[in-house]
């Protein structure tokens, strides 16, 4: 399967700005599409970012002209590129594999990694 693992995470003042990596290992080749996505308490998991094996993102309207998504490849890593943070977009992160399979796609992952925005 696909191992995931995230790091990048911290405490950071709101304007400021922080870099997610999220290294994949295993059966990198299956995977499909990439993405971000992440939790703050007591809401729901909501979708970041994603990029897809061709290259192809997209963005939650929260994010976007903020937050980057970007690949490489040779490094079997995805990065996250967050800038002008707010305190909103304070959360735990969490990095996805997808595998687009019938009748499901398959996910993999991450532990997760906490962004804090406070002054």
């Amino acid at each position: 399967q696909v191992q995931l693992v995230e790091s990048g995470g911290g405490l950071v003042q709101p304007g400021g700005s922080l870099r997610l990596s999220c290294a994949a290992s295993g059966s990198i080749f299956s995977i499909n599409v990439m993405g971000w996505y992440r939790q703050a308490p007591g809401k729901q998991r909501e979708l970041v970012a994603t990029i897809t094996s061709g290259g192809s993102t997209n963005y939650a309207y929260s994010v976007k002209g903020r937050f980057t998504i970007s690949r490489d490849n040779a490094k079997n890593t995805v990065y996250l590129q967050m800038n002008s943070l707010k305190p909103e977009d304070t959360a735990v992160y969490y990095c996805n594999a997808r595998r687009i399979v019938w009748p499901t796609p398959i996910d993999s992952w991450g532990q997760g990694t906490q962004v804090t925005v406070s002054s």
